[in-house]
């Protein structure tokens, strides 16, 4: 159980944070990139989630619920001492994925093909959508800088960035009205004919 009751703690002002087994890392460390960016994406579905109706908004909220739990495991190195840990250690599970892809094959099912590359946009929830899946896709390399830098970092958690991408893009489709008010990619569109 968290308990914050105080927010400054001034143990920061020398360059290092505490990673989530208690150890220190410089603020600029690989890991300390990753993790942050996934909270950077998880503040930009915060903005989604205001354009929402309540579907969307509970599914939203899931997503940054799961958010935390991957910057969690993000910031916890070492994943060879998890068992002898003192607590839990909290870890994406492959089956976290498997929901993301089957929610996936269910948007994608009520829309027609794309034909075109889409541009980010149209709706006020699938611009921020949108932006949401540039920022989980920064996070992603990270983790795979991370992953291929230390070789510490759960297999899931980075198959789990992946497909959230994918589920950002879909469910920006499916806030353009299913796909109906998706602002097409018009390849060559403003180069002078001459």
């Amino acid at each position: 159980m968290v308990v914050l009751n105080r927010i400054y703690t001034r143990t920061g002002d020398d360059g290092t944070t505490a990673l989530s087994d208690g150890s220190r890392t410089a603020k600029h460390d690989l890991r300390v990139e990753a993790y942050g960016t996934v909270d950077e994406a998880n503040a930009t579905l915060g903005l989604a989630r205001l354009h929402a109706n309540s579907d969307a908004a509970a599914a939203i909220s899931r997503v940054q619920n799961e958010l935390f739990d991957l910057g969690a495991d993000l910031s916890r190195p070492r994943i060879d001492l998890d068992a002898g840990a003192p607590y839990p250690v909290l870890r994406i599970i492959p089956a976290q994925v498997a929901r993301i892809e089957a929610e996936i094959d269910a948007m994608t099912a009520i829309l027609h093909p794309l034909r075109s590359f889409i541009l980010p946009g149209g709706s006020a929830l699938a611009a921020h959508l949108h932006l949401a899946r540039t920022t989980v896709r920064r996070a992603e390399r990270l983790a795979s800088q991370l992953r291929a830098a230390t070789g510490d970092v759960n297999p899931a958690a980075v198959h789990y960035l992946n497909r959230l991408s994918d589920w950002l893009f879909t469910a920006a489709r499916i806030a353009n009205d299913n796909g109906a008010a998706d602002i097409l990619w018009v390849p060559g569109a403003t180069r002078d004919p001459a």
